[in-house]
C-alpha cells in the first residue's frame, strides 16, 4: 500500500512539474510559432497533430474509441479548454509578449472560484483562499497597468488592452472547460479522452482559421525554422506531456489547486523569455508579479494545518504584502 501511495505522490509531483515548467515555456514557443503561422492555424496544427499521435498510439493498443456520448463530452472540453483557451492565447500573443500573456491569464484561480458554484461555501469560508486570490488579482491589475503604460510602442495601447481582454476570456473559457471535464468525465481512458479533445479542438481551430482567411494568406516557404521548432515543442510537450498531466491532475486533485499553474507559469515565462528572447519587465510589472506570487502562496497554504504561531506569521506576511499594494497603486496613477 505504501509503495502505491509513494508512486502516486511521485506522479503528482511530476505532473505538477509538467504543467508548471512546460506550460510556462509554451508561451515563448507560441511567440516563435507565430513568426511563421497565423494564430488559429498554429493552434490547429498543434492540436490535430498531437491528437492523431495519441489516437494512433491507443488504437495500436487496441483501445476502443468509445461512444458518441464520449466524443460529445470530449468535444465540449476540447473546444473550451484548447480552442477557446489556448487558441485565444495565440491570438493575443500577436500584440503582447509571451511574458505578458503568461501573467495576463493568471486570473485562472479567480475564475475557478467564481464559476465553481457548488463549492462556493467551502471557498468563501476559507479566509486564506479569499485573501490569497484577492491579493493575486490585485497584483495582476498592477502588472497590467504597468504593461499598458510601458508597452511596445509599435502596438497601440487600445489594441493591447483588447488583447488583454481576449486573454482574460481565454482564461474563463479554460476554467469552464476544466470544470466541465471534472464534472462530466467521458468513459474512455485518460489518453483516449485527451486524443479526442485534441482532435476536435484542432478541427475547430482550422474552421476558425478558414473563416478568418488565415489559410489563404499563408505561405509555407516563408515559415522559418524557429517557427517549426516552436510548433514541434507545442505538439510533443505542450499538447501531449503537459496536457495529459493537467487532465489527470483534475481527476485526483482540487481544481483550484491545479489552476495555480497560471501563477507559476509567469515565473517560468519571465526566465525563459529573458534567457532566450531577451524579453524584460519593468519594476512595476515585477512588483505586480511578486504580489501575484504572494497570493498563490496564501492560496496553497490554506490546504495545510499550521501551528498558531505559524498562522500568526502568515497573517503578518499577508498584511505586509497588502500594504505594498497601496503605494504602487498611487505611483501608477
Amino acid at each position: 500500500m505504501s509503495i502505491i501511495k509513494n508512486k502516486t505522490t511521485l506522479l503528482i509531483i511530476l505532473a505538477f512539474a509538467g504543467i508548471y515548467v512546460i506550460w510556462g515555456s509554451t508561451f515563448l514557443a507560441i511567440s516563435f510559432g507565430l513568426k511563421g503561422f497565423p494564430p488559429f492555424m498554429l493552434s490547429g496544427l498543434r492540436f490535430l497533430s498531437a491528437g492523431l499521435i495519441l489516437l494512433v498510439w491507443r488504437k495500436i493498443k487496441n483501445e476502443n474509441t468509445g461512444t458518441a456520448t464520449d466524443w460529445k463530452k470530449n468535444a465540449i472540453t476540447g473546444i473550451l479548454i484548447l480552442t477557446g483557451g489556448t487558441g485565444l492565447v495565440a491570438w493575443g500573443e500577436q500584440y503582447v509578449t509571451s511574458t505578458e500573456a503568461a501573467i495576463a491569464i493568471a486570473t485562472g484561480p479567480f475564475w475557478f472560484i467564481a464559476l465553481d458554484r457548488k463549492n462556493w461555501k467551502n471557498y468563501f469560508s476559507n479566509k486564506m483562499i479569499t485573501s490569497g486570490l484577492t491579493l493575486g488579482f490585485a497584483g495582476l491589475v498592477l502588472f497590467l497597468q504597468g504593461s499598458v503604460a510601458h508597452g511596445d510602442s509599435s502596438v497601440e495601447g487600445s489594441l493591447k488592452i483588447i488583447a488583454f481582454i481576449v486573454l482574460a476570456l481565454s482564461s474563463i473559457s479554460w476554467v469552464i472547460g476544466s470544470l466541465y471535464s471534472k464534472n462530466n468525465p467521458a468513459g474512455n481512458s485518460t489518453f483516449m479522452n485527451i486524443a479526442q479533445q485534441l482532435i476536435v479542438a484542432g478541427i475547430a481551430s482550422f474552421i476558425i482559421a478558414v473563416l478568418r482567411g488565415e489559410l489563404t494568406a499563408f505561405v509555407i516557404s516563408e515559415v522559418p525554422l524557429s517557427s517549426i521548432l516552436g510548433l514541434l515543442f507545442l505538439i510533443f510537450f505542450g499538447s501531449i506531456t503537459a496536457y495529459v498531466s493537467y487532465i489527470w491532475l483534475l481527476s485526483v486533485k482540487d481544481p483550484v489547486l491545479v489552476s495555480t499553474h497560471t501563477y507559476i507559469n509567469p515565473i517560468v515565462a519571465v526566465i525563459i523569455g529573458w534567457i532566450i528572447a531577451n524579453e524584460s519587465i519593468t519594476p512595476i510589472q515585477f512588483a505586480g508579479l511578486g504580489i501575484i506570487l504572494s497570493g498563490v502562496a496564501l492560496t496553497n497554504l490554506s490546504r495545510y494545518q499550521f501551528a498558531k504561531r505559524t498562522q500568526v506569521k502568515i497573517r503578518r506576511f499577508n498584511q505586509v504584502v497588502t500594504r505594498i499594494v497601496n503605494p504602487y497603486k498611487y505611483i501608477t496613477q
